[in-house]
Order: structure tokens, then sequence, then C-alpha cells
């Protein structure tokens, strides 16, 4: 397997890690087969690339495609008003980055677009259209027309519900990413549409028994969200039983995914 590593999607002096990638490539593939590309979790305020290095090798190995694995930018834990990094900021890092592999990098017109956690809403920001106000994370053609599948597993979409479940997070974790809100209603891709005129989109929602952190009633709701405005949605809420981020060290969340990505996003002929 080739591996290319810290790779810039945002040309900068000094070199910024939150803004590289590294790919993870079998060889003897060309660059027109489909590229995977995994977008972290960390609540919008930790992880790295790095930390996925096993799981990109496991799915590359599996599918026998590319997979990408971004940084974006993370939201300080001590947060000022000079260092704030705040939504959509995580966002317009990740859809800078899929445009710059879709032009070029990778000559694939077919990608598959995985997300967790936080990483799914990043995902679902850019994939889904706000109802009203301003749409900053607005993709290209080329990209919407690009992209076939999108897996998200363990995510968070409502943020008031997750909230509900969950208050400790307002001051652990949402007022860091998001600002100080009486409600995130704005934020909650819950309350966004598809993009009008892209319906081959593929999803498929991926939810643990065992997470303790997310709780199923995010997934569900998204689902059921989906259902009723995309005709392709698939949800896995059985399959899976370890803890929010074990489901990324094992074998069976690269089965699971890895398959659906073979069935939705087939190699070149």
């Amino acid at each position: 397997m080739d591996e290319y590593t810290d790779l810039s999607y945002i040309p900068s002096e000094p070199h910024n890690n939150f803004q590289t990638f590294n790919i993870y490539k079998p060889r003897n593939i060309s660059d027109e087969h489909p590229l995977v590309c995994f977008i972290h979790g960390g609540a919008w305020r930790s992880e790295d690339k790095l930390d996925h290095v096993g799981l990109a090798r496991r799915l590359a190995s599996f599918t026998g495609y590319a997979v990408a694995v971004p940084n974006y930018r993370l939201s300080p834990r001590e947060t000022t008003e000079d260092n704030a990094i705040h939504h959509p900021d995580h966002a317009k890092d990740i859809l800078r980055f899929l445009e710059f592999v879709v032009t070029s990098v990778y000559n694939s017109n077919r990608l598959c677009l995985m997300g967790h956690s936080c990483g799914a809403h990043i995902l679902s920001s850019i994939f889904l259209q706000p109802t009203q106000g301003e749409d900053p994370l607005r993709p290209s053609v080329e990209l919407l027309q690009s992209t076939k599948a999108i897996i998200m597993s363990e995510g968070i979409y409502d943020i008031d519900l997750l909230l509900s479940s969950f208050p400790t997070y307002r001051a652990w974790f949402i007022e860091a990413a998001f600002g100080r809100r009486s409600t995130y209603e704005e934020a909650s891709v819950t309350k966004m549409n598809p993009r009008v005129g892209y319906p081959h989109l593929q999803w498929l929602i991926v939810h643990s028994k065992g997470d303790t952190l997310i709780d199923e009633a995010q997934s569900e709701a998204m689902y059921q969200h989906l259902l009723r405005s995309v005709p392709h949605i698939t949800r896995n809420f059985g399959e899976l039983i370890e803890e929010h981020n074990d489901i990324l060290k094992g074998v069976q969340f690269v089965k699971l995914v890895g398959q659906y990505i073979l069935d939705n996003v087939p190699p070149c002929t």
C-alpha cells in the first residue's frame, strides 16, 4: 500500500497541520477508482488524522479503494474572542478539502464520504441546505455530482435534542463549537433539506447498541428526517455493539461499511 502524508489542501505559510490530509492507496489501482474520505469526530475540538491510520488501512484493504483522512481546524478547549473557531468553520475546512481532492488530487468522479460523530454533522451541513438565511457551505456542482454515498456513524444531528439527553455537553463542547445560544435549532441538520437536483446520493446511518456517548435518538431523528426527503436512505442500528469510538478499531465496522461501499460505489469496469 502506498501512503502519502501531510498533504496540504489549503496552501499556507507557515504549514498548517490542521489543513492537511493523508491518503492510503492500494497499489496497482488507477486514480479513476472510487475514493473514500473519512471525516473524524472528536466533538469539534479533538482528534487527528493520525488517530485513524489503522481504520484507513483496513478500509483500503477491504474495498481496494484509496482512503483519504483530513484534519480540520478545531475549537480550542479554552475559547476567547481571539481564538474562537465556531461552526461553520470546521465544515468550511472539510468543504475545501473535498473540493481540492475532487479537482486536484484524484480523477475519480465517484466519492464515498464517511463522517463519525461530529464528522457526520459536518458532512450533513455541507450536503444538506439551510431552509433560511445564508448558505456558507454550498458545494460545487462537480462535488455534488461526484459524491455517490455518505456514511454517517454515531452522529450528532439535532443539538437541542442532544442537550436534552446530555445537558453537561453544553459546557463540555457545544458552546465552544457553536457559541452560547438559547437554542441550536439553526445548526441542527435535522432542520435542513436535501440539495435539489441530486437524487442519486445514497445515505447510510450507522449506530452501535453499545454507544453511551451519543444516544440512538440522534440517529433515529436523522433517519426519520431523511426518510421523508431523500430517495435512498438505509440504517443499521443493530449490528454493532461496541462503544462510540471503539467501533472504529474493530473489523465488524469495516466489513459493514466496506460492503456497503462496494455495493453502492462499485469499482471501475
